[in-house]
């Protein structure tokens, strides 16, 4: 046995508590168990297990503290609680990572799903971790690998940067989120699938992923079916994971699938708890919710690595003005939009490029890689205020000699944007170059 397994599984023994706290159920309100007797010893956060007179148990998280009384969350429907049933205490709050996990698919609590042993690591980190301190932070690193055209050059992405990525449902965000963790330049990926269809997460794991996807990654799942505590937590245990190996001072690509999902659990657990709705249904702390969790991804300080954060936004209807999607705009370094029009005409990534920004640049790029960026969305904005027109043949070669370079670049764009597998960032710049000089550009 190794250093390390001996370290996790020494304390995994040194957790084995030697008595267990015991209360009872007093009332059920709703979805919503109060239990007497535990309320002095349990914190915000612990885990709870009801004993059912039928053999059976259900766990739940503590959302509120009354004296000597506090009022649990099930993770299923309560039904069979009765009163007086017991209820045992299991203490804990936060997750245990260990390098063991990379390669492995787990849930928010660090236990398996794969069907395989699993220990937990020497350490319980919070699941609510501070970031690093603003003024220790460093900077932006330097320029990533994607493996893809768009992300090596019109879009570039450094080492601490956090983006995120704005779609509509079945436009190929988990797809694209997958190609990241196959190829984007990292040590380890961090996946966090947030009330993910069950279907999917093999389906995502085994077809988008991949085995070398999986070797370097840590996939962490809650599925839709299961209690919003659990959803929720979901993100903040591979955050919390990331973190675990960040400390190392290795490279993490942090992804989470999605944050919308992640904000309508907390707005279900929150408004259990008593919160009012405010903001289109959402309560005030969901703000502080989404933007504590981004915070912890970026730069570290010296001696730590960095996690670059990827940030998914189900956007219905395109809105990008919904509170989800105003609020990550406001906190990330840049914004991918994918496009169900694009989409649907057989390109990916779907990235609608003029409505996308990385701000990464103009510091990311040499002054001639960011003239030629700056030159393709002009050609591509040309296009586009022109298209109905183009597509309807109503428009007179020579008539705008910007539209006319246009024209005959758009497709040789288009088609570099969808470049999957591409070569060193160096070499894609190169094309680049010599697609917008054989389209007679600038």
């Amino acid at each position: 046995m190794g250093e390390q397994s001996l370290k996790c599984l020494t304390s995994e023994l040194e957790r084995v508590r030697k008595f267990k706290d015991i209360g009872r159920v007093c009332a059920v309100e709703g979805n919503l168990l109060r239990v007497k007797g535990l309320g002095t010893i349990s914190r915000i956060g612990d885990v709870q297990e009801v004993q059912l007179h039928d053999g059976h148990s259900i766990t739940g998280e503590v959302i509120q503290l009354h004296g000597g009384e506090v009022t649990m969350m099930p993770d299923v429907a309560p039904d069979g609680v009765a009163i007086g049933d017991r209820v045992i205490l299991r203490d804990q709050v936060g997750i245990a990572p260990s390098d063991s996990w990379v390669g492995r698919i787990i849930d928010p609590y660090g236990r398996p799903l794969d069907g395989m042993p699993l220990l937990r690591g020497p350490e319980m980190r919070a699941l609510k971790n501070p970031p690093p301190p603003p003024a220790e932070r460093r900077g932006l690193g330097m320029r990533l690998e994607t493996g893809m055209a768009i992300f090596n050059t019109l879009l570039p992405l450094v080492k601490g940067q956090r983006i995120g990525l704005f779609a509509g449902s079945g436009v190929g965000k988990s797809t694209l989120m997958g190609q990241f963790a196959k190829h984007m330049e990292a040590d380890i990926a961090v996946i966090a699938l947030v009330g993910e269809r069950g279907r999917e997460l093999r389906e995502f794991v085994e077809q988008v992923l991949g085995p070398d996807g999986l070797a370097r990654s840590v996939v962490v799942a809650a599925t839709s079916d299961q209690s919003p505590l659990v959803r929720r937590r979901c993100a903040m245990a591979a955050m919390s994971v990331a973190e675990h190996f960040r400390d190392q001072g290795k490279h993490v690509v942090y992804m989470a699938d999605s944050i919308t999902r992640f904000a309508e659990a907390h707005r279900e657990v929150a408004v259990a708890s008593g919160e009012m709705p405010a903001l289109r249904g959402f309560p005030p702390s969901t703000a502080h919710m989404i933007m504590s969790l981004c915070e912890r991804a970026g730069p570290g300080r010296g001696g730590q690595g960095d996690i670059t954060g990827i940030f998914s936004v189900l956007v219905a209807g395109s809105d990008m003005e919904e509170p989800i999607a105003d609020i990550l705009r406001g906190v990330l370094d840049g914004h991918v939009v994918l496009d169900r029009k694009i989409a649907e005409r057989g390109r990916f990534p779907a990235v609608d490029l003029l409505r996308s920004v990385s701000r990464s640049l103009p510091a990311a790029a040499t002054a001639q890689e960011n003239a030629s960026i700056t030159e393709v969305r002009r050609l591509l904005g040309a296009y586009e205020q022109s298209a109905t027109m183009i597509r309807a043949g109503l428009y007179t070669s020579g008539s705008d000699p910007v539209l006319d370079v246009a024209i005959k670049a758009w497709p040789e764009i288009d088609s570099f944007m969808s470049g999957m597998n591409s070569p060193s960032i160096q070499d894609a710049f190169n094309r680049l170059v010599l697609l917008l000089r054989r389209s007679g550009a600038k």
